[in-house]
């Protein structure tokens, strides 16, 4: 493989992390977040010219652009994780067996942590600041259209590690190239996990193809169940944050279920919508009780396919249901696991969706805009996983952590 090599030099490098001190992490990650302020220019400028490259109308803009307020908040949530107690060094388990054997279960990093993804360079600060400060170094490969703004990412934090004499081959970019991702997947013994984010054809053929183990994130299929019993003022405000506040992200709210009996109210429950020109794509009854109401420029019947839809736009369906349980149903035929919310009053009604619904986040009376790991308090986060074996929900610095057993004897010998 023409990168074996590069994926040597970073096994290598992973090592010499474990020399430094957590507080030495975080006081390089602070200097880092420095940087980030002080060179905003450089890299709005490498943003700028990746931007021109793409339709403002493409979905994946939003994701791609970077401002001075988003740099600061990179930077802020940086400066979160380093401010983080460390996850390393953790007794989790301890034992001392009958043959006197003692026993001790101590959290660990995974090594080194491949990361692929699309339009997001702040997924490039983000993955490095979590993986520095957990002992991990990392792989990233980022899509061809954010790579002159990775590549300044990259440069920018190689050059505070540098100044601290860290081998800045603990955060490598590999090239924006297909071939690149294919060797990235094939990388045994070099890349002890692989974290996908992006939409449903990047996580399918990481699954597919990778021959390293993989955790999956992310393609985010979002509900809302506003119920019999919802609340009109706050489905409104929640409704509408959840699917406009950012749209191109998982967390966003894709399908709007409501009850039959509130259908009454749907067009009050709507409106706010209308200042951001959001389409709908209702069902029939729906469609109905909209017509004369919302902007027919803006209003088209639903088929099928738009309720699996991850629209990542101003769009949004809309499904009625006679009770709960349709609504569940609906869930469980067109959701991705990722974050599901219920609007209603009615405190046994909430309990029973979050007890059924399988996804990692499940809300009551709260929008699934929350669905973020420095939301969560977790300084930042490296990914929405929406798998059941290992990690779940918001990955942070605990979920990139591993274990290994720490045995002391004093010369048994086994039977």
């Amino acid at each position: 493989m023409q990168l074996t090599e590069t994926f040597k030099r970073v096994k290598a490098a992973s090592r010499t992390l474990t020399h430094l001190t957590d507080a030495q992490r975080s006081h390089i990650l602070n200097c880092v977040a420095d940087a980030i302020i002080d060179y905003k220019e450089r890299i709005l400028a490498a943003n700028e010219k990746d931007l021109t490259k793409m339709d403002p109308k493409n979905p994946l803009y939003d994701r791609l652009q970077l401002t001075e307020k988003r740099l600061d908040d990179i930077a802020g949530d940086m400066r979160n994780v380093a401010n983080l107690p460390s996850p390393l060094g953790h007794v989790t388990k301890e034992k001392t067996l009958p043959n006197g054997l003692r026993l001790h279960r101590v959290s660990v990093p995974f090594g080194v942590i491949g990361m692929i993804y699309e339009a997001r360079p702040n997924v490039t600060f983000d993955v490095f600041s979590l993986c520095f400060k957990s002992g991990n170094a990392c792989v990233l490969k980022g899509g061809s259209d954010a790579d002159l703004s990775n590549q300044a990412a990259v440069e920018l934090i190689h050059e505070v590690l540098e100044r601290f004499d860290v081998n800045p081959d603990v955060v490598t970019l590999l090239p924006a190239t297909h071939e690149a991702t294919g060797e990235m997947l094939n990388a045994v013994g070099y890349i002890d996990l692989c974290i996908p984010r992006g939409g449903r054809r990047l996580i399918d053929f990481v699954r597919n193809t990778a021959r390293i183990p993989v955790i999956e994130t992310g393609a985010g299929v979002v509900n809302t169940y506003f119920d019999k019993d919802g609340d009109l003022k706050m489905g409104k405000k929640i409704i509408c944050n959840a699917k406009t506040r950012r749209v191109s992200v998982c967390n966003a709210l894709d399908c709007l279920i409501i009850h039959e009996s509130r259908l009454g109210d749907l067009f009050e429950l709507v409106k706010p919508l209308l200042d951001h020109k959001v389409v709908l794509y209702a069902d029939g009854p729906a469609y109905q009780l909209l017509t004369g109401h919302y902007p027919t420029i803006l209003l088209q019947p639903a088929t099928a396919e738009y309720f699996g839809t991850e629209f990542m736009d101003y769009k949004m369906a809309i499904r009625t249901v006679t009770s709960l349980d349709e609504a569940l149903a609906h869930i469980d035929q067109y959701g991705s696991g990722h974050s599901e919310a219920i609007i209603t009053q009615n405190e046994e009604t909430a309990r029973q969706f979050q007890s059924y619904v399988d996804a990692a986040c499940v809300y009551w009376n709260a929008p699934t805009s929350f669905t973020d790991g420095a939301q969560f308090g977790l300084g930042a986060e490296i990914g929405i996983s929406t798998q059941k074996l290992g990690p779940r929900g918001p990955m942070a610095l605990e979920e990139i952590t591993t274990y290994k057993w720490i045995i002391e004897g004093e010369g048994q010998v086994r039977a």
